[in-house]
């Protein structure tokens, strides 16, 4: 895909942590700072909020607006895990595809949420890169979601805009593909940066996708964090339960936004994913190539 302007997909204003491919940065509005070539988002996670904070402050010196550098996924060896039905649309949806809706009823008003791992850093892909769709599926979606990022201690360090790319036809066939359905080879894009947590508040931003083939709109939609049925304190409690994290993690928040039936993403297609304060996230599809045992 051809590059794009980084101001096309950050906004203006905001304090971000950008991955280049030339570097780690803190954009702040308009202005820009390289920290030091010894940090790196999995040292900065392993720290505790206060000391991140004040390393992006200490540890970084101005430089002028990058131009020619292209975004990268802001993601280090951390795992990305994933909330689901967390938003009454995506109960919906979910009951509509599957062969028994019971389980995700149950799920959206139960105390515990429904957690998975999404992906491993190597499936993650960043902005502008091709994120995949099954070669064994035949109804596949983007699932337009805030995703939290975490420090070793399940502090939130800040938000950047996830696309957790869905097999809904493997998923309707039976809740335990669920795996299947959500990992794969690149089926996870994140980006373009992350939002940091002391100067953003996730609560009713909006939230958009559209899904173009050629020169066409095919799809569009749009939602609101304030529809979320849990809070993010309750998802990372639940995932921080009996487990560590040496490095913080990635939690994808669940969406909103659910295509119809008659929207399946083909080769060839950009999906744009829009936070308000975040930026947003472009990445065209490619349809996996199948193989045979």
């Amino acid at each position: 895909m051809e590059p794009r302007p980084i101001a096309d997909l950050l906004p203006p204003a905001g304090q971000h942590l950008v991955v280049l491919d030339d570097g780690l940065f803190v954009k702040r509005d308009e202005q820009w700072r390289r920290l030091r070539s010894d940090i790196s988002i999995d040292s900065l996670l392993r720290r505790p909020l206060d000391e991140i904070q004040r390393a992006l402050d200490r540890d970084a010196d101005p430089v002028d607006p990058p131009l020619a550098a292209e975004l990268r996924a802001p993601i280090g060896s951390q795992e990305v895990w994933a909330a689901g039905v967390t938003y009454e649309r995506s109960l919906v949806a979910r009951a509509e595809e599957a062969v028994s809706s019971d389980p995700y009823e149950r799920v959206y008003s139960a105390a515990r949420p429904e957690l998975f791992l999404k992906a491993t850093p190597a499936r993650v892909r960043g902005p502008l890169q091709a994120v995949n769709i099954r070669s064994d599926s035949t109804w596949d979606v983007p699932e337009p979601e805030l995703a939290v990022v975490c420090n070793q201690r399940l502090e939130v360090v800040g938000y950047t805009i996830g696309n957790d790319v869905s097999s809904r036809s493997i998923e309707g066939e039976n809740p335990l593909y669920v795996p299947q359905a959500k990992v794969f080879d690149a089926c996870c894009a994140l980006g373009p940066a992350i939002a940091l947590a002391w100067d953003y508040s996730p609560g009713a931003r909006a939230i958009s996708v559209e899904i173009r083939r050629g020169d066409s709109a095919i799809y569009s939609g749009e939602t609101s964090t304030s529809a979320m049925h849990r809070t993010i304190r309750d998802l990372i409690d639940y995932l921080g339960r009996n487990q560590t994290f040496e490095a913080g993690f990635f939690l994808l928040t669940g969406t909103g936004i659910v295509p119809p039936r008659d929207i399946t993403l083909e080769d060839g297609d950009v999906v744009s994913i829009r936070i308000e304060g975040i930026g947003v996230l472009v990445n065209p599809v490619k349809r996996a190539p199948g193989r045979t045992a």
